[in-house]
């Protein structure tokens, strides 16, 4: 049976581009981009196409950051998509690889950072789980010195997003896919947690705050209620943009009302 056609919209580097600065997007600025390349329709050049689309919206003085994440690099004891046996975890622990920022690819981002990660000129931060790549004049302010135990906090890229006034993009991702929320959770009483990891020497375990993405949807559904948000297409995709400053600050409230106390947890 042959396969259907694509039902579109046809979206190509120069439309895409063209819709990024009808939304918004201006030259020069520092945006954090999170993004799914299939809801946009059918892109010619697939992620090459939106990354150019990007960078050409930003121009040359602009700044692309995405996050890169790398949340297999954990201990096989919490993994559940899929779970393996008890019998493998510490085989695992023993073998993994440890965490390189220029071999180690992405998991559960989506193939648009990826592409980010490997493109000419391309800097990733330290942290072996929570890692960020961004491309222009300001990467290497942004990526530097991602503290090893702080995996979205103060000493992450998040925090000097803040400061440098950046904007989020969501490309057709939803607001759990919003990592800014995560700043606020380092902002407000947390529980602390154990985390597992390969490292250079071998297996280790740090303390870290205990992050999750729950609720982020109805976050964000109430974020842009409350707050400016600016809405829009591009290609089939739903578009949002807004400063990261507005999203931590919100969720810093918004999570110290609606979430459980660390004592309680």
């Amino acid at each position: 049976m042959p396969t259907p056609p694509p039902t579109g919209p046809l979206v190509t580097r120069d439309t895409l581009a063209a819709q990024l600065r009808e939304i918004g997007v201006h030259s020069g600025e520092t945006l954090l981009a999170h993004s799914s390349l299939s809801s946009l329709g059918w892109v010619c050049g697939g992620p090459v196409a939106v990354v150019q689309a990007l960078l050409d919206a930003l121009g040359p003085e602009g700044t692309l950051v995405v996050p890169t994440q790398t949340g297999d690099l954990s201990d096989p004891a919490v993994w559940s998509n899929p779970p393996v046996p008890e019998e493998w975890w510490e085989p695992i622990r023993v073998t993994m690889p440890p965490y390189d920022p220029a071999v180690t690819p992405t998991r559960g981002v989506g193939v648009v950072p990826e592409t980010v990660r490997t493109w000419p000129g391309a800097l990733r931060s330290a942290h072996p789980q929570t890692s960020f790549a961004a491309l222009g004049p300001r990467a290497a302010e942004i990526v530097g010195g991602h503290a090893l135990d702080c995996r979205l906090g103060e000493r992450s890229p998040l925090a000097r997003l803040e400061a440098l006034h950046a904007r989020v993009l969501l490309l057709g991702a939803g607001y759990d896919t919003c990592t800014s929320f995560h700043l606020a959770e380092y902002r407000i009483p947390s529980p602390l947690v154990k985390v597992g990891r390969p490292g250079p020497k071998g297996w280790e375990v740090v303390t870290e705050v205990s992050i999750t993405s729950d609720r982020f949807d109805e976050l964000g559904h109430d974020f842009e209620r409350d707050r400016p948000v600016v809405r829009g297409k591009a290609g089939a995709a739903d578009v949002r943009l807004f400063p990261v400053a507005d999203a931590v600050a919100y969720a810093q409230r918004w999570l110290g009302i609606h979430r459980p106390r660390a004592e309680e947890i």
